[in-house]
């Protein structure tokens, strides 16, 4: 129900013995998240259902002040609403509440002092069963004059518990660490993320560069690289290339970019001395976590494929489908993203979209349901598309975004990251091995997901790294 559109207080002549006030909240998970990021209290027995399963209730449940802040609210809300200031609180707690519990709390008054106009009440939470799960009573100094003001309207908050990026990490530690051979960690950040990366479980670094500004970094960062192999090489250009070999020569079954430039270490995966290419396009996903979106966004190509022909776009996608399979998504949905959602001919990405989708209808991309031409708006949101009268299994569900250009998916994907507060894991697919991309500006759970992706695709050997067998197109 949507509350009045005013809030009004009952002010201390207006209110007798016996009068009661009450409302009701059912607790869904966000409640808990919100509570726990307000007070800071991150017991797991809130948060953690996995300790939650093994504590004396055998499940997540709620803060105990969660039910405490309802009879807080009708105080302030209902009665004796604004104005009323809180003196005492005595609270029993007898019943925990689960996720998905409705309470009811009930204020009843028992007393009424002239002197200082106190009021105290008996306060009551139940939940759905009738069942009592907080007793109490409460004090409080009384307005004596009256209030009547608009409810404040609430901001929109958006919460994004990196679920998406937790999973990958569970499955990933659930593998052997993989020998990764690290281009130029010659930065405290690059360094960092190396050693997050080592104590998370899921590499074996080889670091591959200038020794002496790769211990100057260790030591800028706090980080202890004893343990770490090193291989000497002169600069960037050099720590590329040494890198490649590792990989080519079985050392490492992982590349990782350091503090160089992407296109330079691109450019030593590509050459045709590194033996690193495939008969598949090399290409670039981004594993989105988009705060509010029910799903992880991949985006493809935003990084390395500048313009795409039909060619390319093809390989682009079966890469992108290898990954989706990889993390879990059987069947992905494939939006081939335009600026409109017809096909027109004065729009040469609408006129690839259609012939992709034509493609998948030859059955030449197993593994996936594929649409488009798809506006962005189409392709990410149910509403969008019905509106626009579009009847697709693909249009407002899609799981991979393949953008036109390079540009349109760099401005996509920053544009998450930085207006929509996204984080974006990025994998490069195609070549014999994945390369994992990170950069300063990634968080550290980003610079993990973008890790755990590369070993779960190592340890897969999918067709978007070693082992490649490329669909005739």
């Amino acid at each position: 129900m949507t509350p009045p559109a005013m809030i009004e207080n009952r002010t201390f002549d207006e209110i007798a013995i016996g009068d009661t006030a009450s409302l009701s909240r059912k607790l869904s998970q966000r409640d808990i998240q919100l509570f726990a990021l307000v007070s800071g209290d991150v017991n797991p027995a809130h948060l953690d259902p996995e300790y939650a399963a093994g504590d004396m209730f055998h499940h997540v449940i709620a803060h105990g002040m969660w039910g405490g802040g309802l009879i807080s609210a009708v105080l302030g809300t209902e009665l004796p609403g604004p104005g009323t200031i809180y003196l005492e609180q005595s609270l029993r707690f007898l019943r925990p509440v689960a996720l998905g519990d409705t309470i009811t709390a009930r204020l009843t008054v028992s007393s009424k002092a002239e002197k200082h106009h106190i009021i105290t009440f008996d306060c009551l939470c139940i939940n759905q069963a009738g069942e009592e799960v907080i007793t109490g009573v409460a004090t409080v100094k009384a307005p004596t004059e009256k209030v009547r003001r608009a409810r404040a309207t609430l901001p929109d908050v958006s919460l994004s518990d990196h679920s998406a990026y937790r999973r990958l990490m569970a499955a990933a530690r659930a593998s052997t660490a993989v020998s990764t051979a690290i281009a130029h960690p010659c930065s405290a950040a690059a360094i960092t993320a190396v050693a997050e990366a080592v104590q998370a479980g899921l590499i074996i670094p080889i670091l591959v560069g200038p020794e002496a500004r790769i211990r100057a970094a260790a030591q800028e960062a706090g980080v202890d690289i004893a343990p770490f192999r090193i291989v000497n090489a002169p600069h960037s250009h050099a720590a590329a290339a040494a890198a490649v070999e590792l990989v080519r020569n079985g050392e490492a079954e992982l590349l990782m970019k350091g503090s160089l430039h992407t296109d330079e270490l691109m450019a030593a995966v590509v050459s045709r001395e590194a033996g690193l290419r495939t008969e598949r396009r090399v290409s670039h996903v981004y594993l989105m976590d988009v705060p509010g979106h029910p799903t992880p966004l991949m985006i493809t190509d935003a990084a390395v494929n500048i313009a795409p022909g039909l060619e390319e776009k093809a390989d682009i996608i079966r890469n992108a489908i290898d990954l989706a399979h990889v993390i879990g998504i059987a069947q992905p949905k494939v939006a081939i993203l335009s600026a409109v959602e017809m096909v027109n001919p004065a729009i040469a990405s609408t006129i690839d979209a259609a012939a992709l989708c034509k493609m998948a209808d030859r059955g030449q991309f197993p593994g996936a349901l594929l649409d488009g031409p798809l506006a962005f708006d189409n392709a990410i949101n149910e509403a969008a598309a019905k509106e626009k009268g579009i009847v697709s299994p693909v249009a407002g569900k899609a799981e991979i975004l393949v953008v036109p250009n390079l540009e349109a998916g760099n401005m996509l994907a920053k544009q998450l990251t930085f207006l929509g507060g996204a984080d974006a894991a990025g994998i490069v697919l195609g070549a014999r091995v994945p390369i994992i991309l990170t950069s300063r500006a990634d968080s550290l759970s980003t610079r993990l997901a973008s890790c755990a992706v590369a070993v779960l695709l190592a340890h897969a050997g999918t067709k978007a790294a070693p082992g490649l067998f490329r669909p005739a197109l």
